[in-house]
């Protein structure tokens, strides 16, 4: 998501960490056409040229808004038909992610929000038909909930189509909605899990603790709502970083690894995707792989943050309709 202008806008610098990544044993490039409105795809297609296509597990996703200008704001809308879940979106739009990524294939395409004007039987049938064409290998969804993700299970089962095999959710230390529902859903029906965000956007990299000024982050300008300390939300989050720095200060190790590693130990997990946006952000992370968390940390870490308990709503950034749209939890009256 940081390749391009919602991150680095240096291609060549971009492309130097993709293939610093891909040396280190990096095998799993997950984008989207939305990053920097086709620009992060752009480049990866650049990376993967030469030869380094057929080694490399490509991932990439289709549903928000396309067609604007890459500074626009999330949730900016634009022409209806350039988003969705829709057959004529998906059809129309993976074959875009295949120019840019200069691929004649992609290994999983994935559904990156569920989508309430479209019933998930049409998104499976398109999804089902574009693996049968060879143009996916494999298709998964992004931050469902965990009955939408049991719904489509049964659709593409008593529908004789394709099914979902991968979910990508948002998880971290700060973030551990999904231990109640969707993690134990996704063992249940053998699904990989791929977590977006282990970093939380930044709060686990070290930067958010009380004895230092706040970093500057591109990401704050962009999601204000997930970084407002004067949201108590985002003032017990900013405790709770702090609290777990300090742990990992005790640890002996960075708040990154100790963040990462956190992620990868639950059993449910496949892979945590990192997001670095420059070398050095990914040189701090990769260390990660090696680290493994005695159970007298992981209780540490229940007691900072319970269980499945998100402290911030804004950090799940998928919100049904049943809690946006108050006339469906709302009774109408004259």
């Amino acid at each position: 998501m940081m390749f391009g202008a919602w991150g680095e806008p240096d291609h060549e610098t971009c492309i130097k960490t993709i293939h610093t990544a891909l040396d280190a044993g990096i095998n799993f490039i997950d984008t989207a056409d939305v990053y920097s409105q086709g620009e992060s795809e752009t480049i990866v297609g650049k990376a993967l040229a030469g030869g380094k296509r057929d080694d490399v597990v490509l991932a990439t996703k289709v549903h928000f808004q396309m067609g604007l200008p890459t500074d626009a704001l999330p949730g900016a809308k634009g022409d209806p038909n350039q988003r969705g879940n829709s057959r004529r979106w998906i059809i129309q739009e993976v074959e875009n992610s295949l120019r840019r990524l200069n691929t004649d294939w992609i290994d999983l395409y994935q559904i990156h929000r569920p989508d309430p004007d479209t019933d998930v039987e049409e998104t499976l049938a398109a999804l089902t038909d574009l693996q049968r064409q060879g143009k996916i290998r494999a298709f998964g969804s992004s931050t469902f909930p965990a009955h939408q993700m049991v719904q489509a299970q049964w659709t593409s089962e008593r529908r004789g189509l394709g099914r979902f095999v991968t979910e990508q959710p948002p998880y971290s230390l700060l973030v551990r909605g999904i231990e109640a529902d969707v993690l134990p859903v996704a063992q249940e029906y053998g699904m990989g899990v791929l977590p977006w965000s282990p970093l939380s956007g930044g709060w686990l990299t070290g930067g958010y603790r009380k004895d230092k000024d706040l970093p500057d982050s591109q990401r704050r300008n962009r999601m204000p709502a997930r970084y407002d300390l004067s949201n108590p939300d985002n003032q017990r989050k900013f405790d709770a970083a702090d609290a777990l720095g300090a742990l990992a200060d005790e640890a002996g190790l960075p708040l990154i690894h100790l963040a990462l590693a956190f992620v990868i130990q639950h059993p449910a997990v496949t892979a945590p995707i990192i997001g670095p946006r420059t070398l050095a952000h990914l040189e701090s992370q990769i260390g990660a792989a090696d680290v493994t968390l005695s159970t007298d940390i992981l209780d540490k870490i229940d007691e900072i943050v319970p269980p499945g308990v998100t402290i911030s709503r804004a950090d799940q950034s998928y919100q049904p309709p049943a809690l946006t749209d108050p006339f469906l939890r709302r009774r109408r009256t004259a």
